[in-house]
């Protein structure tokens, strides 16, 4: 791994995993592209610096940026329109182009270098309307599978496993990067590539600039930081709906595994996430940051759901941890407060982004 290329490389993922990249590989040349599109990502161009990554201001979309860079030996695709909501109400066209057709690009260098080729896909490959059949029961605080009638394949009570059903719609979002899941493992078979696809559920931690959209878990703490509204939206606006969550460095952590045995994980896909220890319902989230501001905030219930919006969904990592090792070691209460104290120290700078 003499050169790896970053794309995506100011985003929240990207730049924390080429930080981490170059502090336990010094001699590493490392490469972070970014198009610098979504708001905030423009502050880690200095942190990059400071530890001497190379930053290059280009756009996956356009294959001259792609062509006028050097070798290198590994790509790691973290580029992406990553909001479900993107091309409901409006045109999907930057959707598509980045997440489907700047893969495709990325794909092209990488036969062209010969590199390894990594992409960061999304959990929100699974279907809408088949995620919504998985029986529930209610409890307090979230809702929860009902083992006693559920005889899906895909699912247990670890959570959603890669065997879980593809059919069906899943958000432009979803099916963009479904798509490109579809192109690597083509140019895998055709052209000889090594690739790994990691389909990873919420990915949060410090410098993430966290929306409605996506990026939820930041943006609940920082409502809560700023003493803003917040609303529970859909499924009776109770805040019942659960998601697992995966601390950027437990994802760096099993990148590293993988590129360390490039054979052993090539030509697979994974679902990469917090699982049932690190899961939280939005009821529970807001307990947590709650506890850890110390600020109680108004929450509006709208009981009406939203668009492409799903009731429950936790990652089975059992694929993943049982041919590696790996598991996620950072607790959702370590993640918060790691962020908090993120968004402390940072106040001033990310008031207006966050806030």
């Amino acid at each position: 791994m003499n050169t790896i290329l970053i794309t995506g490389g100011c985003g929240f993922v990207g730049a924390n995993i080429a930080i981490n990249f170059k502090l336990e590989n010094p001699n590493s040349k490392i490469i972070c592209l970014d198009n610098l599109k979504r708001r905030g990502s423009e502050l880690n161009i200095s942190r990059l610096k400071q530890y001497n990554i190379e930053f290059v201001h280009g756009d996956i979309r356009n294959r001259e940026d792609l062509d006028a860079l050097p070798h290198m030996d590994v790509i790691i695709d973290a580029a992406a329109e990553p909001s479900v909501l993107s091309g409901i109400d409006s045109t999907p066209d930057y959707l598509i182009n980045t997440n489907l057709i700047g893969t495709i690009n990325c794909l092209n260098l990488a036969v062209k270098h010969k590199s390894v080729f990594v992409l960061l896909s999304t959990s929100r490959v699974y279907p809408i309307k088949t995620l919504n059949l998985i029986p529930f029961t209610e409890s307090k605080s979230r809702f929860e599978i009902n083992h006693e009638i559920n005889n899906m394949v895909g699912v247990s009570e670890k959570g959603i496993n890669e065997d879980f059903s593809l059919i069906g719609a899943r958000s432009l979002y979803g099916t963009s990067k479904l798509s490109a899941e579809l192109l690597v493992e083509e140019y895998a078979t055709f052209y000889g590539l090594k690739t790994i696809i990691n389909r990873c559920g919420v990915l949060t931690g410090p410098w993430q600039m966290g929306k409605i959209d996506q990026g939820v878990v930041v943006l609940w703490l920082a409502m809560h930081f700023w003493k803003k509204e917040l609303g529970y939206f859909g499924f009776g606006g109770e805040g019942k709906q659960v998601r697992d969550m995966l601390h950027v460095q437990d994802l760096y952590r099993l990148l590293k595994i993988q590129l360390n045995d490039v054979e052993k994980y090539s030509g697979f896909s994974w679902n990469v996430g917090g699982g049932n220890e690190v899961s939280v319902s939005l009821f529970e989230l807001t307990d947590l940051c709650q506890e850890i501001t110390g600020n109680k905030v108004k929450i509006n219930k709208i009981k009406e759901n939203r668009v492409a919006d799903i009731p429950w969904y936790i990652t089975d990592n059992s694929k993943i941890s049982n041919l590696s090792g790996w598991q996620p070691t950072i607790s959702k209460e370590q993640i918060l407060t790691e962020t908090f104290d993120w968004m402390k120290n940072n106040e001033n700078i990310l008031k207006n982004i966050l806030g």
